[in-house]
Parts: C-alpha cells; sequence; structure tokens
C-alpha cells in the first residue's frame, strides 16, 4: 500500500481557484488509480473523479467542468485543480489509492480541509 497526504486546502471566495496536492509514497505509484473524494459537515463522503494510471479522467457530475484531476507520475502526485469554487464545494478533501481500475480503495490521506465563503 502507498501512503497518502494531501496539502493545498484553505479558505477561498466562492469564484475562485485551489489546487489540491496529493504525494505518495512508494515506488510503485504509477500503477495506481487514484481518486479524490470529499466530506461536507453531516453528510456522506462524495466520490470527486478518479485518474487512471495511463491518466483517463472522470469527473462526478457536482464537478465536472469546473474540476481537472492530473498525475505527475514522476512525483508521485495527483492534483486536484479545482475552479469556479462554489460554497456547496466547502468539505474535507480526500485522496485515495487502489491498484485495480475497481475495487475497494485500499489507502487514503488524512483529508485537507477547503472552505469556500460567499
Amino acid at each position: 500500500q502507498v501512503q497518502l497526504v494531501e496539502s493545498g486546502g484553505g479558505l477561498v471566495q466562492a469564484g475562485g481557484s485551489l489546487r489540491l496536492s496529493c504525494q505518495a509514497s512508494g515506488r510503485t505509484f504509477s500503477n495506481y488509480v487514484m481518486g479524490w473524494f470529499r466530506q461536507a459537515p453531516g453528510k456522506e463522503r462524495e466520490f470527486v473523479g478518479r485518474i487512471l494510471s495511463g491518466g483517463t479522467t472522470y469527473h462526478a457530475d457536482p464537478v465536472k467542468g469546473r474540476f481537472t484531476i492530473s498525475r505527475d507520475n514522476a512525483k508521485n502526485t495527483v492534483y486536484l485543480q479545482m475552479n469556479s469554487l462554489k460554497t456547496e464545494d466547502t468539505a474535507v478533501y480526500y485522496c485515495a489509492a487502489r491498484r485495480s481500475e475497481y475495487g475497494p480503495w485500499e489507502s487514503w490521506g488524512q483529508g485537507t480541509q477547503v472552505t469556500v465563503s460567499s
């Protein structure tokens, strides 16, 4: 398994942008599917999107067109670029990793808080 550490969260005004990073340990990062999730207060954890080892991405409908997932395998890092932020994007954001395209997520980061003010 890989260890994951998120960074880049903070406070931003609605309409602004943030880029989250997720640094992974281990030498096989490039083989992992990487995902982003978020959890708002009082709500269940929500899937934001994922990127396959080859770079193919999927973004959930609530963020499609505003958020972009990318990865840099040389840096063992996956990114979540968030543009046109809305107050409803306020949540703790988590990255996750798994070795197969489908199946359970094997590793989770500790999360980073994103707060969008009106």
